[in-house]
């Protein structure tokens, strides 16, 4: 495909020109070709499936002061809460009990939750599921914390770096926090052995088509098993509330330029996709996409694990709809599987689903 020439290189500024053209110039035509190949080379590792993970967002504190973020630090109009960890044990009976045998624990970087705290909570979970995988989404954290989580259970870890450039990363975050860090830590969990996500936001503050190759290329030299990418959407208590109205579209075309550059990726249709447009998981799927995180959290608290605003916590991207989330899929000819949905390769290298040594 002509539109693809300069992708597979190292030339940022080559790749930046494609992602003009097919973001500003390109026709429905090839957009739709581009698409289909992305499509394509999903399902020549995956089939047209579509693999579900339960989302617990268990705490919504967070150290850090993330100038876009609504649970930043110094939010004071954010309403706090933690789960306990009984409450997440029975979120992921919960979630068991109707199928799912993936769950994601996602919070901001809370400091109650101790690395002792963390590896009894991914400990008691493994020896309570044991034929299920356990995803974390805490933050950064020290290489050996990493290791002994992952030792206790923990399989996979994501980490959105956000952005590859490292000036674009000081303008949407503190002084405390590096892209150099962020990076180390994703390459550290890879070493690790966790299958790791990483990923960033579409049409962010100062965002330019340079930031984006630099994000692709980044991607393709790191090669995570998972990439999360959304639009940028404005939390009304950041610095960034009244940054435009978020669109979906260039949002789509790179989601199926990351599938094109890292195929064997699992790559969500995420809640901030159908948050800006309620037809856009379906358009994440045709574009490449082969995951969705139904919501496990308890309904008191998901309303306040607020990243931007009016993100959806409730209809079809909540676990109670699972029936109709299924038959949708279904709808778009597309196969749902609860199962653990492994990345390819750790399924060829084979894999342990039970606790490692605590």
């Amino acid at each position: 495909m002509k539109e693809l020439n300069g992708f597979y290189g190292t030339d940022k500024k080559k790749m930046s020109e494609k992602i003009k053209y097919l973001c500003e110039s390109a026709t429905n035509e090839e957009i739709s070709a581009f698409t289909l190949h992305a499509c394509e080379l999903r399902n020549q590792h995956y089939g047209a499936q579509v693999f579900f993970r339960g989302l617990i967002e268990f705490s919504n504190y967070c150290k850090n002061d993330c100038y876009y973020c609504g649970i930043r630090r110094n939010n004071q109009n954010a309403v706090r809460y933690r789960m306990s960890e009984e409450e997440i044990l029975k979120s992921c009976a919960k979630g068991y009990d109707i199928g799912f045998r993936t769950f994601v624990l996602q919070s901001g970087e809370d400091s109650y939750f101790s690395e002792n705290k963390l590896r009894s909570l991914v400990y008691k979970i493994k020896t309570c599921f044991p034929d299920c995988a356990i995803t974390l989404s805490t933050g950064e954290l020290s290489r050996d914390t990493y290791k002994r989580l992952y030792d206790a259970g923990a399989d996979r870890y994501l980490l959105r770096h956000e952005t590859a450039n490292e000036k674009h990363y000081q303008m949407l975050h503190p002084s405390e926090l590096s892209l150099k860090n962020r990076k180390e830590c994703l390459y550290n969990l890879k070493e690790i052995g966790y299958q790791v996500g990483a990923g960033f936001m579409v049409d962010s503050p100062y965002q330019t088509y340079d930031i984006l190759a630099e994000n692709l290329i980044f991607l393709r030299e790191l090669q995570p098993h998972m990439i999360g990418i959304g639009p940028f959407i404005p939390h009304k208590d950041t610095k960034f509330a009244n940054y435009g109205k978020p669109t979906i579209y260039k949002t789509i075309i790179m989601l199926s330029l990351v599938r094109i550059m890292v195929p064997k990726a699992l790559i969500p249709a995420t809640t901030a996709l159908n948050t800006v447009d309620a037809s856009a998981r379906d358009k994440g799927f045709f574009a490449g996409a082969n995951v969705i995180m139904p919501n496990l959290t308890p309904k008191q608290y998901r309303k306040n694990y607020q990243l931007y605003d009016n993100k959806l916590c409730s209809g079809m991207e909540a676990s109670e709809n699972l029936s109709s989330l299924l038959n949708s899929i279904r709808n778009i000819n597309m196969i749902p599987n609860l199962s653990r949905g492994d990345h390819v390769d750790k399924i060829k290298d084979g894999i342990s689903v039970q606790c490692r040594r605590l």
